[in-house]
């Protein structure tokens, strides 16, 4: 890897932690310069790291204006948690048969966390919680390339919107329950067609309960993933 290379992955690292953390917010202005500075560099890799990131679609660059944080984008949202949808499904099924007691034991009890959260409420802390529950189940998936694309599906995710549950809190209870179906399932050495179809029907319920609570009149006759 050459130095420029180097250089430019710690911008990336450096600029998409802080979108994620949320220090970058929505349409904040990324300053080239300001940040070659703040990381004492050139601003040639921090243009490599931008164009990276609006590959990524977490940065917007427009002509004569400059990169900034890509705004919260609707259609983008609904777009990522149904490709997440899909591609979770898969490897979930496929890192199934991997899963062993402990990894059962771990993912039981993060669930049993996010159930004590239920009372006292907090859609970051859940999110955090659901989204290592399922690396847990999706994180020995056999296939290298599913994980890639599952995990740059959450990524973007967790830019697009905090937290589906802050829209739709009462989603949240449902989904524990489901969180426990699938970890019987996987128990039970259940078929894999099975768990993936129900897997993915955990991730398309979350987004419907968003759309009937957001958009309502598109919410009506939506296609089962």
């Amino acid at each position: 890897m050459t130095s420029t290379q180097s250089k430019s992955q710690r911008a990336y690292r450096w600029i998409k932690e802080r979108i994620a953390g949320q220090e970058f917010t929505p349409g904040y202005r990324l300053v080239l310069g300001s940040i070659a500075g703040e990381l004492d560099m050139s601003v040639v890799p921090v243009r490599e790291a931008i164009r990276q990131l609006e590959a990524e679609g977490l940065v917007t660059f427009e002509r004569n204006v400059g990169a900034h944080v890509s705004m919260v984008d609707d259609s983008q949202y609904r777009f990522s948690m149904q490709a997440l949808g899909i591609l979770e499904g898969t490897a979930t099924a496929l890192a199934a048969r991997h899963l062993d007691a402990d990894d059962i034991r771990r993912a039981r009890e993060l669930n049993e966390r996010m159930i004590e959260t239920l009372g006292h409420f907090d859609p970051k802390s859940f999110t955090a919680l659901n989204h290592e529950f399922h690396a847990i189940l999706y994180s020995k998936c056999a296939n290298p390339r599913v994980l890639e694309l599952v995990n740059a599906e959450w990524g973007r995710l967790g830019h697009l919107r905090d937290s589906t549950f802050s829209f739709v809190p009462g989603r949240a209870a449902e989904s524990v329950a489901e969180h426990e179906n699938i970890l019987r399932l996987i128990e039970g050495g259940a078929p894999l067609g099975e768990i993936e179809k129900v897997a993915r029907r955990h991730r398309s319920a979350t987004l419907d309960a968003y759309l009937i609570h957001e958009h309502p009149d598109e919410a009506f006759g939506l296609p089962a993933l």
